[in-house]
């Protein structure tokens, strides 16, 4: 098993603040939902232990999670662990994973539906849509490589019947991807309940796409 230098203490606080953000916004009730992150140095992540909340978790609850699935810490890891795992090797270049039960991302999910490119931030996940994955046990295998190759070129899919997964370079990345793909379920929804929204073209996403790569603050 390798162990990451040092206890990583800064990152299993962050790791932390966002369960805690999660809980605060609605996004997961309750010991719904998941977060990780990979350690800093070496191989595997820190993941929020199974079955607990966001009241009173402490960095010292984490679990740390070996890519060879051995594990450190005083409780079972996440049940959803597997698909953390399967994000991680199918992208190296993502260091956090957030999962929500979120109502409006998991409603459209219920529906067995894609968000798709009815709006150019939908860009924010990576591609020109954000997809569904087919329903599977939480806390399978088949989950877990319906989530990999999902994740493939995007950031985030949603999962038939149980919520969304959001990846970033960092967990504020992650924790952005998320809450973006949850508000644009929401207007999703909503304009389906008027009609049929009009969706962009992939000409007109793919602008938005490398747009996107030089978007955001910059020093002048």
């Amino acid at each position: 098993m390798t162990l990451p230098d040092g206890d990583d203490r800064p990152l299993r606080e962050a790791l932390i603040d966002v369960v805690v953000q999660l809980d605060a916004l609605g996004l997961n009730r309750g010991s719904t939902g998941n977060v990780s992150a990979r350690a800093t140095q070496g191989s595997g992540c820190w993941i929020t232990p199974t079955g607990m909340g966001a009241a009173g978790l402490t960095a010292d609850d984490l679990v740390f999670l070996d890519d060879d699935g051995s594990m450190r810490g005083a409780w079972q890891p996440s049940s959803e662990s597997p698909f953390h795992r399967a994000i991680y090797a199918a992208r190296p270049d993502l260091r956090a994973v957030v999962h929500v039960h979120a109502t409006h991302a998991t409603a459209l999910a219920s529906l067995r539906r894609a968000l798709p490119a009815f709006h150019y931030m939908v860009a924010v996940a990576g591609g020109d849509d954000v997809p569904c994955t087919p329903y599977h046990l939480f806390g399978t295998e088949a989950l877990s490589q319906a989530v990999a190759q999902a994740f493939a070129k995007r950031h985030a899919c949603l999962m038939a019947n149980h919520g969304l997964v959001a990846g970033g370079t960092t967990l504020a990345h992650a924790l952005k991807v998320t809450l973006e793909i949850e508000s644009l379920c929401e207007a999703y929804l909503k304009a389906l309940a008027v009609g049929e929204p009009v969706i962009l073209s992939q000409g007109e996403m793919a602008a938005v796409i490398e747009r996107f790569k030089s978007y955001g603050q910059a020093r002048r």
